[in-house]
């Protein structure tokens, strides 16, 4: 089943052509960049485009962040609260590792 706007989109995009909003975009003439993972494309370029990291840099990151507190840190409850995070983080890395892996 169709869009119920389709035939108006189309029309705009008409409209757009005969306009030249296509005429000379970047990229006109080359052939697309390769692409891994077809199916997702669109939604991987909306996640890259937003910041978006895979799970195991965002996880990784976050250690790196809390290893620098650390070291800032002089309150024992604080470290302590830091080191457990660490724990907690360092087992979801492994658990990620290991997923890609399968």
């Amino acid at each position: 089943m169709d869009h119920p706007l389709i035939d108006l989109i189309n029309q705009k995009i008409r409209a757009a052509e005969a306009e030249g909003a296509f005429d000379n975009l970047p990229g006109a003439g080359k052939p697309l960049p390769p692409c891994d993972d077809p199916g997702n494309a669109v939604l991987n370029r909306i996640l890259k485009d937003n910041g978006a990291v895979p799970e195991g840099v965002a996880v990784m990151q976050a250690l790196a962040r809390l290893r620098a507190e650390l070291i800032e840190t002089g309150d024992r409850t604080r470290r302590r609260e830091i080191v457990t995070e660490m724990s907690l983080l360092e087992t979801r890395l492994a658990l990620v590792r290991r997923d890609a892996r399968r």
